[in-house]
């Protein structure tokens, strides 16, 4: 008797989704499998603090899910998705109500930098014209060569192996230099390390070309429409059901975990070979985050108006402050002036949260593992910004580094990216090896974010997989057409009945706030 399943999926997360997404395009049966009650691993979106007020669970804006190719190919606007952006994209708060913004114009924010704006429009034009050819090979298999290169990828290799603090020499004045330093900071390391200089630049780029979006009701609208199209396509979603072993999943030609290498090991339970299981144990993980969700009585009262309109700041003030903080965490210390990213949605987005109220989402970084609340500490670098703030928060919502673990296992000590993004990591994650995906195990992938190209809301990690348990284990070698799966339309209303498709039993809804009609995915 055949299997009742061709491929099974270990994990919901946008890469797990993205493997099933694939696979199921390409007319296999597929089952995922995800532990949680809902699917969408830190891309869901939940009511954290008090009814009405909407807080996605980790990951908020997506400046990528514009530019993937794997989300481009599969079409989220077709699926019911609406990504809003801000005209800000984002600020850099400094002491005395000054601000470095970046809008979608490279020469209106060069404007801003005083004479620190040549260099950097020099630097950024090039990158933002060419950010879509760009993506495209941050996001393809590392082996693969390059083809045409253009301008702006050849700037980008000339410097995305250097520090930012490397980078940042061109500049000289503090809003410049603190704008590179809130940008590469998003990558969990000092920022005298390589690559912290890619992500400053790769970050930046896609403010510039794209913007960073949120997903209007929530990042869960993400997670929804991919599982909905591998309901859709025939595929089986199964929530609140912890995988152990591989002895415990049902038969199935092709396994794809979407993982650490730290569960991968605990899945295998000593099937491994010793050389893979002990590179799989040598892998390193980063700095892990404390996060605070607030519910807000009216808007932040940033001191700069600018601020006002952005999607996203980065607190923390000068280029040597960020530095210092971010430090402190790499060697195991609390920074009592941490760097804090902050996305306030609602400024493109007011399903969010009941009337003129605001939702604020907001973590800094901490040493792996830490059971530190840095609440109040973030608290003071927003008050620092926003005189006033601490009277308008109606309730908060805080994790810690080790409850964001116990949450999610896949955020070892708290590290939201699945592993330490240095060069070495980069190149090879989570082992050297030809195929990363592939594990030594008949069958069995990797497809999480610990694998290549990198962390982000991008698919690629489970579509490269997928596709190549495609080509090993069913002999296909041409990629599914992704847009060919049915998508389901968006409701009218959230009071609409769902489709037989839906997840709506798995998949937390969103409903808008009085006044404000909710525009569903599903």
């Amino acid at each position: 008797m055949s299997a009742e399943f061709d491929a099974v999926v270990v994990g919901s997360g946008p890469n797990g989704l993205a493997a099933a997404v694939t696979l199921t395009a390409a007319g296999l049966r597929v089952l995922v499998i995800e532990g949680d009650a809902t699917v969408g691993g830190g891309c869901r979106t939940e009511q954290l603090t008090l009814p009405g007020f909407w807080h996605d669970v980790c990951a908020a804006a997506h400046p990528l899910a514009v530019t993937s190719p794997f989300f481009r190919r599969l079409g989220l606007a077709g699926r019911g998705v609406e990504l809003a952006g801000s005209r800000v994209v984002f600020a850099q708060p400094l002491d005395g109500g000054r601000a470095a913004v970046v809008t979608r114009s490279v020469p209106e924010t060069a404007a801003r930098l005083g004479a620190d704006g040549p260099a950097y429009r020099r630097l950024f034009e090039p990158l933002a014209r060419d950010c879509l050819p760009l993506t495209d090979l941050l996001l393809s298999p590392i082996r693969r060569p390059p083809g045409r290169v253009s301008r702006g990828v050849a700037g980008f290799a000339a410097n995305g192996l250097r520090s930012a603090a490397g980078i940042a020499r061109r500049w000289h004045g503090p809003e410049a230099r603190a704008l590179f330093a809130g940008a590469a900071a998003h990558g969990m390391l000092p920022l005298t390390r390589p690559p912290s200089g890619a992500v400053g630049l790769m970050l930046t780029a896609l403010a510039h070309a794209a913007g960073w979006p949120v997903a209007v009701g929530g990042s869960a609208r993400i997670t929804a429409a991919l599982a909905d199209a591998v309901v859709a396509g025939g595929g089986r979603i199964e929530t609140g059901r912890w995988v152990r072993s591989l002895a415990e999943l049902p038969p199935a030609r092709a396994v794809l975990l979407d993982v650490t290498p730290r569960a991968l090991l605990t899945l295998a339970a000593g099937r491994l070979p010793g050389g893979y299981a002990a590179g799989l144990r040598r892998f390193r993980y980063g700095a892990g985050v404390c996060k605070v969700d607030f519910a807000l009585a009216g808007p932040v009262p940033w001191r700069n108006p600018d601020c006002r309109e952005a999607g996203t700041l980065h607190l923390g003030g000068r280029w040597d402050e960020i530095a210092a903080a971010e430090t402190d965490v790499a060697a195991g210390r609390h920074p009592e002036r941490p760097y804090v990213l902050v996305t306030q949605p609602g400024v493109a987005d007011p399903t969010r949260a009941p009337g003129e109220q605001q939702t604020l989402w907001a973590y800094c970084h901490v040493p792996a593992g830490s059971d530190v609340d840095m609440t109040a500490r973030i608290e003071t670098q927003i008050e620092r910004f926003a005189p006033g703030f601490r009277d308008l928060v109606l309730a908060r919502h805080t994790m810690t580094a080790a409850q964001e673990e116990a949450r999610n296992p896949n955020y070892v000590g708290g590290d939201i990216a699945a592993g330490l993004q240095t060069i070495w990591q980069t190149v090879a994650r989570p082992v050297p090896r030809w195929n990363p995906y592939r594990t030594p195990l008949p069958g069995v992938y990797l497809c999480s974010s610990s694998t290549p190209p990198l962390p982000g809301v991008h698919g690629r990690c489970g579509e490269l997989a997928a596709l190549s348990a495609l080509r090993d284990v069913f002999g296909l070698r041409q990629p599914p057409d992704l847009g060919a799966l049915p998508a389901t339309p968006p409701q009218a209303s959230p009071a609409a009945p769902a489709p037989e498709t839906s997840l709506a039993p798995h998949l937390p809804a969103a409903p808008a706030a009085p006044g404000h009609p909710t525009r569903s995915t599903r």
